[in-house]
């Protein structure tokens, strides 16, 4: 009886010295520093840019993110900006797949089959546009074709007033008419 005492206690010690091993589980993000992960994000999201009440362009995006050391925001998944002029009318809309705004300046890059859409029906298509907040003008220094009511137009470097009402090719490659 005593011999059975003593194995009941000594298979107890075992089974409680093994239970007492540490369990170590692997990260799914082991590889991954916390600088590398945005502090910020959203889906489906919305931005409102305005200046004394008045709106100036509202951008939409599938995913908006921001990283603590960087003053830049990213938006990717599908991006749509709305331009309104100085009194609060929708002038064009810009698409893009993905982009950036710098938060200290508000300026925007817009990157991958970007199109530039004016109400009055120009529509300008490249893969790579900006936006200066301060000057008030988008401008490209990639390929761009241009189509309007009356030309069509090709070539490297744009410059125009966000309602593509004035707008520049610095290297024209190719032009047509349309009646």
């Amino acid at each position: 009886m005593r011999s059975i005492f003593i194995g009941i206690i000594v298979l107890l010690a075992v089974l409680a010295i093994s239970g007492c091993e540490e369990k170590v589980r692997p990260s799914v993000l082991s590889d991954v520093s916390s600088a590398q992960l945005p502090t910020q994000e959203s889906w489906n999201s919305t931005i409102t840019f305005s200046d004394s009440g008045i709106v100036k362009a509202i951008v939409k995006a599938g995913h908006i993110y921001a990283f603590d050391n960087s003053r830049t925001t990213f938006l990717d998944s599908g991006v749509v900006i709305d331009f309104f002029d100085e009194f609060g009318k929708h002038t064009t809309v810009l698409t893009s797949h993905k982009g950036s705004v710098d938060e200290g300046t508000n300026n925007l890059e817009a990157i991958g089959n970007v199109i530039v859409t004016s109400d009055s029906g120009t529509v300008v298509k490249t893969e790579k546009m900006f936006w200066d907040n301060a000057k008030q003008l988008i401008h490209s220094p990639e390929f761009v074709h241009i189509t309007s009511p009356t030309e069509d137009l090709q070539g490297t470097g744009f410059e125009s007033d966000h309602n593509l009402r004035n707008y520049r090719i610095f290297k024209v490659t190719g032009t047509a008419e349309r009646k």
